[in-house]
């Protein structure tokens, strides 16, 4: 298995519709960008048959230093998080 990029998905959205590269992008790049909206708005993104995009928040916590294991404040911060459908997976 390999890594498939976004261009590698431009260029496959292309041939499969039939339009240019150009119009493929467009396309590709405004989907991501709707997707990242809604989920940062709080909303969950729900693709039936594919998954569910969803920004979790993660509190703040106390890690450690793995090389001289002092302790190191982590500030909370958001996460995209995406979870397959059964029929995806």
């Amino acid at each position: 298995m390999g890594t498939v990029s976004k261009s590698d998905i431009i260029r496959d959205t292309a041939e499969k519709t039939g339009t240019s590269a150009a119009a493929a992008k467009e396309i590709v790049e405004a989907f991501l960008g709707l997707v990242s909206e809604r989920a940062e708005a709080g909303e969950t993104v729900s693709l039936i048959g594919f998954g569910r995009f969803s920004v979790k928040d993660r509190p703040a916590r106390v890690g450690r230093n793995p090389a001289t294991g002092a302790p190191v404040d982590i500030p909370a911060s958001r996460k995209l998080t995406f979870k397959p459908s059964k029929k995806a997976a």
